[in-house]
């Protein structure tokens, strides 16, 4: 089937409203529910209240309540279903891929045939697994076009200078400039999540998954941000083995360039860099929870260590280079949000002496990071061979060969 094919089929088929979803002779979908006990990680209180460049008497409605919700109320994010694909006629899987998406992604179309692929590749159950505050994780009116229209108008008119304004980044830009620190903060909720499901399948309280499950991880964007640092910290060694896959990830926060029509304005991700990179030991002196998550917590060591090329690379380096062996990344030559020098630069280290295995492709038809397979008739079948450049290797790779 060619991947237009599959992803006009899987497109129309998914859903979060049946437990399961069939189609013969292809997989069988499960969507199982979860409930994050992690939400102690996310601004709740009065004292989170200050908001940066904007006049709280000035903003109502959907605005006002975007700058100034507590994060840990937003009940979408805490109570959501995700996805499991399997081979069809699977029993309990007893090997899992996790698939981490990108930053600012409400739907999880594009990774259907990512997801497909790598589940005939690998014989395994793919785990599609929202990031906090991202996919269903995030209310419905964060995506109502008419409302994010006026929002991104409304930050136009307060920030004339601004690049990149548009319906698709208003939300997240909007809650981004406000509270940066929301970056750290469901970021780390996220690494909880994910080790709450861990412990789930662990214990043999998952339905659809064997305790003795071998895990490995497929991870796109700052997908890849989150999987390094799920296998940099290791917790309870439950990625001992685990091989982790990157596509257009992997590089340290302030190697990415994420100004874009669909990820961040310009103001969010100078409040974005303001906070994590320039200032950040200051608010570490300042905030005594900040300082225990991001200086005490093994996770959060890992997490400090991927965000500013400059700093801790002794010891980003070390954790990589401890599991360079069961890493693969393939980053494309025309992509401006994560450049492939950049993945190399992080990956192989400062003096290119850590052995992970780097492939940069490019494409004959016009693309970008966040569309690197454009669904479109006239260019189908260069799309499919673009696609099977990328992913024969991953499923080589993920399935316990080299990926070559």
């Amino acid at each position: 089937m060619k991947y237009i094919d599959t992803y006009k089929l899987l497109k129309n088929k998914i859903n979060y409203t049946g437990d399961q979803i069939v189609i013969p002779d292809v997989m069988e979908i499960r969507n199982c529910s979860f409930t994050s006990n992690n939400c102690y990680t996310l601004p709740n209180d009065s004292s989170d209240d200050e908001v940066y460049g904007y006049d709280r008497t000035c903003e109502t409605g959907i605005m006002h309540e975007m700058l100034y919700i507590h994060d840990a109320d937003v009940k979408d994010n805490v109570s959501f279903r995700y996805h499991l694909f399997s081979p069809v006629g699977a029993q309990k899987a007893k090997k899992i891929i996790l698939l981490f998406h990108g930053f600012n992604e409400k739907h999880w179309h594009k990774y259907l045939p990512w997801a497909k692929y790598i589940m005939d590749a690998t014989g395994a159950t793919v785990v599609l697994f929202p990031i906090a505050f991202h996919m269903n994780r995030a209310p419905q009116e964060w995506s109502d076009m008419r409302l994010m229209h006026k929002v991104s108008n409304r930050r136009r008119e307060l920030f004339p200078d601004i690049i990149h304004s548009t319906l698709s980044n208003a939300a997240i830009s909007t809650r981004m400039h406000a509270k940066p620190q929301r970056f750290i903060w469901s970021g780390m909720q996220s690494y909880y999540d994910v080790i709450q499901f861990m412990d789930q399948y662990k214990s043999g309280r998952h339905p659809y998954i064997a305790p003795d499950a071998e895990v490995d991880i497929f991870a796109y964007s700052i997908g890849a941000f989150l999987a390094e640092i799920l296998i940099m910290t290791n917790h309870r060694r439950y990625f001992d083995a685990s091989k982790l896959a990157l596509f257009c990830g992997g590089p340290v926060f302030n190697r990415l360039s994420p100004v874009s029509k669909f990820i961040l304005d310009s103001e969010a991700n100078v409040a974005l860099y303001s906070y994590i990179i320039e200032h950040l030991d200051s608010h570490l002196k300042k905030d005594e929870k900040l300082r225990h998550y991001l200086c005490e917590r093994p996770e959060g060591i890992s997490f400090r260590s991927m965000l500013n090329y400059g700093a801790m690379s002794d010891l980003r380096e070390e954790r990589l280079r401890n599991i360079s062996d069961r890493l693969l990344a393939i980053g494309l030559k025309q992509d401006t949000v994560v450049p492939p020098y950049e993945m190399a630069n992080t990956l192989q280290g400062k003096y290119r002496d850590i052995p992970v295995r780097v492939d940069i492709y490019d494409f004959p038809y016009a693309y970008k990071h966040e569309d690197p397979f454009p669904v479109l008739e006239k260019i189908s079948d260069e799309v499919d061979a673009g696609f099977r450049l990328v992913f024969e290797p991953i499923g080589r790779f993920l399935s316990g060969g080299c990926g070559l």
